[in-house]
């Protein structure tokens, strides 16, 4: 099976895929819409045609959600607890065209906790009712025990969810927990997942059909929703909770880092609160963002320069500059733990973690118990 043959399956089912519940810019005006078994090899038909690209009027299957009255996550925050002693890794299903077939067989994968010194593998973290596979998103809360995660829920109708975890004090998963919507959700891609400081509230961003983007805030316990669009921008990825819970973060297109005020969209409805701190100045692109833990600072990577910009604007400070092996991406994808000490990226099968006080790089292979090696690599958090 060839590499361009994979990457287009897992593209087309990716376009395949429903974000639904599972058992920005200064210049753009960013509106609020009111308010352990075998696992089994499962084939699906080719993919249809990508819905993002639309020969007519913008349109939208589902009218955005309104029912989350209060869509701030302002509870206590969980408590960091030192250096991360574990992280979350997540992939893809795999995939595979049996002989000259041009049908792809996907074959589910589970997500898995390692042990953050040594990329050890710990426990794979059990899936909800309806989740066959794991999908490579997962975030993390500040106490480096309590994470969410995106599943798959298999191939002939294709769905993402989302699931909270807790981890024990070994490092093993608790059950997971689905967060079941309330609101119809038919977007295609899920850009970025964030989980708020106090465990509350999901945040995740997708592409809206047609044109523009969506960024969505979703109640962990109520399953209820509210979403914010931009027209003008087409990806909204790096999104990163305030640690009061009272803002989101986010990169537009790779090009800027806006923060959108979730405190004040009552008094500001149509523009949503939304501001640019920070725009890009070279060619290379941005593509995580993170707080630090009192909330006054954003750490970010342009290219893999990893540095440091105030929320309310101003120079930035060069916080580190690993040195990334041949066939690196142009970006940095990045999880901080809730010390905001701590860098963890992947690549290639290993985890690099990045002292953001001293900027020294160290790395890990990246251990599982099940088909290791295979696919694409893992996304990691911690």
């Amino acid at each position: 099976m060839s590499s361009s043959r994979t990457s287009a399956a897992l593209t087309g089912l990716a376009l395949a895929v429903l974000v639904a519940g599972c058992a920005d810019p200064a210049a753009d005006r960013v509106s609020l819409i009111s308010a352990p078994q075998p696992l089994t090899s499962l084939t699906v038909v080719p993919s249809l045609p990508s819905p993002m690209v639309s020969s007519g009027p913008v349109r939208h299957p589902f009218p955005m959600a309104t029912s989350l009255a209060e869509p701030m996550a302002t509870g206590a925050p969980l408590t960091a607890t030192g250096p991360p002693r574990f992280f979350v890794s997540a992939r893809t299903p795999l995939t595979h065209f049996p002989g000259r077939s041009k049908t792809a067989v996907f074959t589910p994968v589970p997500p898995a906790v390692h042990n953050a010194e040594t990329g050890s593998f710990i426990a794979n973290i059990p899936l909800p009712p309806g989740a066959e596979s794991s999908w490579h998103l997962v975030a993390a809360a500040r106490d480096n025990r309590t994470f969410a995660v995106a599943g798959w829920t298999e191939p002939k109708k294709p769905r993402i969810c989302f699931f909270l975890v807790r981890l024990g004090e070994d490092g093993r998963p608790g059950k997971p927990v689905a967060v079941t919507q309330t609101d119809p959700d038919d977007l295609t891609f899920v850009f970025d997942l964030a989980l708020s400081a106090d465990g509350t509230r999901l945040a995740y961003s997708t592409p809206l059909i047609g044109g523009g983007a969506k960024i969505s805030v979703l109640d962990v316990a109520t399953g209820r929703r509210r979403d914010w669009k931009t027209m003008a921008h087409s990806m909204v990825s790096g999104l990163s909770w305030a640690p009061d819970g009272r803002s989101l973060a986010y990169v537009l297109g790779g090009r800027a880092i806006a923060s959108l005020d979730l405190a004040r969209l009552d008094a500001d409805p149509e523009s949503a609160a939304s501001r640019i701190i920070k725009n890009t100045t070279g060619a290379m692109p941005i593509e995580s963002v993170a707080h630090t833990p009192d909330g006054s600072a954003l750490i970010y990577a342009s290219g893999h320069v990893v540095e440091r910009v105030p929320v309310a604007g101003g120079p930035a400070q060069v916080l580190a500059r690993p040195e990334l092996p041949p066939g690196a991406s142009l970006s940095l994808r990045f999880s901080v733990d809730g010390t905001g000490e701590h860098l963890l990226y992947v690549h290639d099968w290993r985890a690099y973690r990045v002292g953001l006080t001293d900027g020294a790089a160290t790395s890990v292979p990246i251990t599982v118990d099940q088909r290791p090696g295979e696919g694409d690599p893992p996304r990691a958090a911690w």
